[in-house]
């Protein structure tokens, strides 16, 4: 069992930044990908940004060059770092944990950037 926790969201204004937060506890040795995914309402649920097996991390097209993961291992936790928020960022973001075969996700945390 993985539990999971995000945290960082809230209200911005248009340029502005959020960091998210993520981490696992629980038996996460058998952690294998970690990744940022967002709903905005009326639509799918969305890969943001995210580390994969062998270290490989993915951006969404839309978030290239704003968005940036970085991890601290030790504490089990990926972090988010959004800059240059725009009002299309609007959306539920959820952390996603693979632990064998077993998908984890979190709460959810809103992130809403106003124009």
């Amino acid at each position: 069992q993985v539990q999971v926790v995000e945290s960082g969201g809230g209200l911005v204004q248009v340029g502005g930044s959020l960091r998210l937060s993520c981490a696992a506890s629980g038996d996460t040795i058998c952690i294998s990908a970690m990744g940022w995914y967002r709903q905005a309402p009326g639509t799918e649920r969305e890969l943001v940004a995210g580390f994969g097996s062998g270290g490989r991390t993915y951006y969404e097209d839309s978030v290239k060059g704003r968005f940036t993961l970085s991890r601290d291992n030790a504490k089990n936790t990926v972090y988010l770092q959004m800059n240059n928020l725009k009002p299309e960022d609007t959306a539920v973001y959820y952390c996603r944990v693979v632990c064998y075969e077993y998908d984890y996700w979190g709460q959810g945390t809103q992130v809403t950037v106003s124009s």
